[in-house]
């Protein structure tokens, strides 16, 4: 089962036990849950269920992790030259680390696959 949610104008497709960042939230404390309800398609295994925009009643429960976590440091420089004009600035983005814990999803028909057993090979010896 996956669903794909819109949060911040990004779109992410998540399944049960994902870890992804979204934009940090302020205010909260790590192990609490944050609740998306803008869910664009759901798909149980074996239908999915496409929204016109979103779906209604449909939520992605999702358990912080870590509630503050910054992204890599982006350098930007501008230089003019013969004028001993340069200017330095740099900035990191917060983030905040989810793991999803549920997807909800009224009316969804959700199909449980069993994993493939690996094929024996067979030999004949005649």
């Amino acid at each position: 089962m996956f669903a794909i949610f819109e949060d911040g104008s990004r779109q992410y497709r998540v399944e049960p036990g994902t870890k992804l960042l979204v934009d940090y939230r302020d205010g909260i404390e790590p192990g609490a849950t944050i609740t998306f309800g803008r869910i664009l398609l759901a798909n149980g295994g074996g239908a999915s269920q496409i929204g016109a925009p979103i779906l209604d009643g449909a939520t992605v429960t999702a358990e912080v992790i870590r509630p503050e976590f910054k992204g890599e440091k982006l350098e930007i420089g501008k230089f003019k030259k013969r004028k001993n004009s340069r200017r330095h600035v740099g900035h990191r983005q917060k983030h905040t680390l989810v793991r999803v814990s549920g997807i909800e999803v009224p009316g969804l028909e959700i199909v449980e696959r069993k994993a493939e057993e690996p094929k024996s090979e067979a030999t004949a010896s005649e």
